[in-house]
């Protein structure tokens, strides 16, 4: 685990557990913390992990509602959680995808992750956008965009845009190819892409892997055509 400074004052932050990257945006005002992880322990150790590199007061932001992103917003409360509307209901109504990774954990002899999971509290976002939406951090801002129906139906891409950084959620991994759920819309998500390199982007965090840059995406987007 570490962090990754992919621009000034733009951070990300890479776990050995499911290959996930979540990060951190810092202005002169405040910070944005992409996603909160798996469990309340990840999200207080992350939010620790924050306060390593700044002291100001943060929002939280959800890319989208699959468990490993949410389930560790508790140790960051008190705070605004931005996420797009239906990402709210979905998050809402996911405990049957808590109970299949509790059960998934028990089955692969990891009672410590189940136990985690099964605990941690459900809190849902307190501002919800549909397209498009700013977070103000005083010296800079970043944008938080829907980019249309892809991973998810609602799926948010945090672009940060003096950085020329966008924070891309599981719309790109690195390291594996795209995970294409029951509720992925893989016909559109090539669509979705297209938004988020006409952000014209230097860097791409997925939500998985390494940062990239824009071939990579380009690379991705045509074998999620194919």
């Amino acid at each position: 685990m570490s962090w990754i400074a992919v621009a000034d004052g733009v951070f990300a932050r890479r776990y050995e557990h499911l290959d996930q990257t979540l990060g951190v945006v810092v202005g002169s005002s405040g910070c944005l913390v992409i996603d909160s992880g798996p469990d309340e322990t990840h999200g207080a150790e992350l939010a620790a992990e924050v306060r390593q590199i700044t002291p100001l007061p943060w929002t939280l932001v959800i890319t989208h509602a699959h468990f490993d992103h949410f389930f560790g917003t508790a140790p960051f409360l008190p705070c605004p959680v931005w996420a797009h509307t239906r990402c709210r209901d979905a998050i809402a109504n996911s405990d049957p995808d808590r109970r299949a990774w509790i059960a998934r954990y028990e089955a692969d002899g990891d009672p410590d992750r189940a136990r985690r999971l099964a605990d941690a509290r459900l809190v849902l976002p307190t501002h919800v956008f549909t397209d498009h939406t700013r977070v103000d951090l005083g010296d800079r801002h970043a944008d938080l965009i829907h980019p249309g129906r892809a991973h998810t139906d609602h799926d948010v891409l945090v672009h940060v845009p003096d950085a020329a950084v966008v924070f891309a959620g599981d719309l790109v991994e690195q390291g594996a190819p795209p995970s294409v759920g029951p509720d992925a819309h893989p016909i559109e998500w090539r669509t979705a892409l297209d938004r988020l390199l006409a952000l014209g982007p230097t860097v791409i965090v997925p939500g998985h892997g390494d940062p990239v840059d824009s071939a990579f995406v380009r690379t991705q987007q045509a074998t999620l055509a194919r």
